[in-house]
Formats: structure tokens, sequence, C-alpha cells
């Protein structure tokens, strides 16, 4: 028809921004407006704040792990040794660290021995897990030679041993002071074996970021833990680190071939922590339908609004049909009240959720003040601090969430509108 004007026209524009700044005289529906729009606002800050945490917590989790520990352990075939004993040791430790270190894609590969000690000073004890590592391997660890928060020389390692943050802080120990390690399976006599106990001077202490790890890891140099360990000339496994961990089973086979195949085994960072990440996904997707529950709920709030605003403005939309708006134009005019309503809640969810991400540090500083502190315990979460990563993609997924809930929900109210008969609604005017 000649003269009609196009869709979203501006005279639907100004007639939705009236509505929307109605006033309590008129039906109260600024009021109903104000809450859907606060709701639409908690409900997409609650969104992305919980998407920035859980991204930040996953990658604070992996980062630790892959940090300080090794994204691949080879163990050689059990052997019988000429004396009768069943072992898994590695004597030939030098050349297949050699080896492997040669496989495309691997960026570290060094002998370990391990074993459970008593750590102890002035009258304090715990129990500690000991790590022999060459001194060069172990500046090449990311989480605990290079770039970790430490004290002391890491260059002195070789005449001394690292301890873990959390070890220090539980025997009370610094840079300089000596620890006693008691070994159960020490030194063999004709009599038995006896414990053995060797002092060690504290050379280096580092935090790999994680409690667990703070709290239990101890380094010391391989030669004297093959001594104390009764590892003459042998080491326990092979630590390896690649340049992909999250693609660390593609390497195997050709680090089974390096190891000479036959029934060597390979313990990945997965094996050891796949049930926490597989859980920590179940509940990442779980929280994620919960919270875009919340978000329809807050969207629900929007078609309350609109039911009341075509139930006070029927004669309104009489008088607007009889002037010539067709069906089409007063749904739209509705549709905007709704959309602009989940549009504005979004944004300022927007805002809310980056900057709780962004400032988490300080926020939770304040809450933890408020409350006293001891919020967040390392020892129940095994990290220092509540993390948030901030993603894009997150943003963009609880954005298209709540707009396309908002934008859904506004046409059902918007049509009944829409279809109002304009007879019926001028008849009782």
């Amino acid at each position: 028809m000649p003269g009609r004007p196009p869709p979203f026209a501006a005279v639907e524009w100004l007639i939705a921004w009236r509505y929307l700044r109605a006033r309590r005289a008129e039906g109260g529906i600024s009021v109903m407006t104000w809450i859907s729009l606060v709701g639409i606002t908690l409900a997409v800050f609650a969104l992305i704040a919980t998407l920035a945490v859980r991204s930040g917590f996953r990658a604070e989790f992996v980062d630790t792990i892959l940090g300080a520990n090794a994204h691949v352990t080879l163990y050689s075939p059990v052997y019988v040794t000429p004396e009768g004993r069943t072992t898994r040791a590695i004597t030939d430790y030098a050349a297949l660290a050699d080896r492997v270190r040669a496989v495309p894609g691997v960026t570290r590969a060094a002998p370990l021995v391990r074993g459970q000690v008593m750590a102890s000073h002035a009258g304090r004890h715990a129990g500690v897990e000991v790590y022999g590592i060459r001194p060069e391997d172990l500046a090449t660890i990311p989480r605990v030679g290079r770039g970790a928060e430490a004290r002391g020389d890491l260059a002195a390692f070789g005449r001394g041993i690292a301890i873990g943050e959390g070890v220090a802080r539980e025997l009370g120990v610094d840079v300089g002071d000596s620890l006693r390690l008691i070994s159960p399976d020490g030194v063999r006599t004709a009599f038995g074996t006896s414990p053995r106990v060797n002092a060690y001077e504290v050379a280096y202490v580092f935090s790999a970021g994680r409690w667990d790890i703070d709290r239990t890891r101890i380094y010391m140099p391989l030669d004297q833990a093959q001594s104390f360990f009764n590892r003459e000339g042998a080491a326990d496994e092979i630590e390896v680190m690649v340049r992909d961990p999250e693609a660390v089973d593609g390497y195997a086979p050709a680090l089974a071939a390096a190891m000479g195949g036959g029934r060597a085994l390979l313990w990945t960072w997965r094996d050891a922590s796949g049930s926490f990440l597989r859980a920590l996904e179940v509940e990442d997707n779980v929280m994620f339908v919960i919270l875009s529950i919340l978000v329809l709920i807050a969207a629900m709030n929007i078609v309350s609004g609109l039911i009341m605003l075509v139930k006070n403005k029927g004669r309104d939309i009489g008088i607007l049909r009889t002037m010539g708006l067709t069906e089409g134009a007063i749904l739209r005019v509705f549709f905007l009240c709704g959309a602009a309503t989940g549009l504005a809640g979004t944004a300022a969810g927007v805002v809310l959720g980056c900057a709780f991400a962004i400032w988490i540090d300080p926020i939770f500083a304040v809450v933890d003040w408020v409350a006293g502190g001891g919020v967040w315990d390392p020892r129940v979460r095994g990290i220092y601090a509540l993390p948030a990563d901030l993603r894009l993609a997150d943003v963009v997924e609880a954005v298209a969430l709540a707009l396309g809930l908002s934008f859904v929900v506004t046409f059902f109210p918007a049509r009944r509108a829409a279809r109002l008969n304009p007879v019926d609604a001028l008849r009782h005017e």
C-alpha cells in the first residue's frame, strides 16, 4: 500500500519508548519493566561469572598439573634380576632418556627415583614424597625451576635439596636449614633392614601453585636419591613433557617404541587426573543448564510485564488500529518493548559479569575480609585462589542465550496484542 511505513519505522520505536516510560498512574508498567530488567541483568551476570570461574578453575588446575608433573611417565617392563628379584628399575636410564627426548614433540625427558619418607625438623614431622632428579632436569620444570615463586639458589641444588612451600611451612624450615629424612627401607645388614636417616641442607624452596604438591614434594639430586633409596645405578621412571599436552595420547606409539616396545607402561596426565576432569565437565554442563533456567525465569518477567502492558493499553491499541496501524505494526511495537528490556538487561549483565571476572581478586579479598578470613581453604580446593578466565566464547554464549530467550518469550504477548480486535478494545471505553 502506498505510504505505508516500513517495518520497525520511527513511529513504532516512538510508541514502544512511550510505553516503556509509563508512569505509575498509568498502570505501574514501568515498575514491571524495572523488575524484568534487574532479573535479566542478574541472570546474565551470574551466567558469565560462573562460566569465567569454571574456565579459570579448569585452566588453573590443568596448568598446575602440566607445570609441575610429567605429561607422560614411562616405566620399564617387569623383569627378574640375577638375584631373583622382580623389578621395574631402569638401569640404562641416561641412554633411554636421550632416545625419548629425540621423539618429535617431546620437550624434556628426565630419569627419576621416587620414594616416600618421613621429614623431621625441630621436633616437627611430616610425610613427604622425594623425587630424585638431575639438577639440569629440575631447572626445566616450569612450575618449579622456571618461573616459580621461589626462595634460595637453584644452582645450589646439587649440594642440597629443594622443598615445597607447604613442606617448609609445615616443618618450620627455610633456605639454609637442615632437614632430616627418614626412610624405613634403609640400610640392609645381615640382621635385616634398618631405617636410614640422613640430614640435608635446604637449598631451594618453591611454590608450584597447588597445595597438594607444595605440601608433599621434595626434590633431591639423583645420585643422592639412588643411594638413599638403594637404587644404585638405576632409576624408577622417565618423566616426559610434550609440546601439546592436550594431544598426549598421540605420542604414545612413538614413546613406546623409544622404550623398546614390549610391555612398557605409559601413564599420562589424563590417566592420573581424567576422572576429576570428567567430573568437572559434568558439573560444568549441569551448572550451565541450571543457570540457563535462571535466565529463562528472568525472561518470563518480561512476559508478565508485557501482558499487563497489553491489558492496560487495550484502548490505545484500538485507537492505533483505527488510525491505520496494521497487526504487524502493533506486534512490532510490543515486541520492541520486551526486546528492549531484554537487550538492556543483557548489556548490563555483560558489564557486571566481565567486571567481576576481571577484578575477581580484589572482590574476593573484600569478601574474605568481611567474612573474617579463611573463605578459601587451599587444603580443600587444591589451588591458592579463586581463578577466573574470561573468554569471548563464554560471553557470546551467555548473550545469545539471554537475547534468544528474551526475544522468544516476547513474541507471544506481542502477538496477542496484535490480534486484539479494535472494536472489542473500544466497546467498553
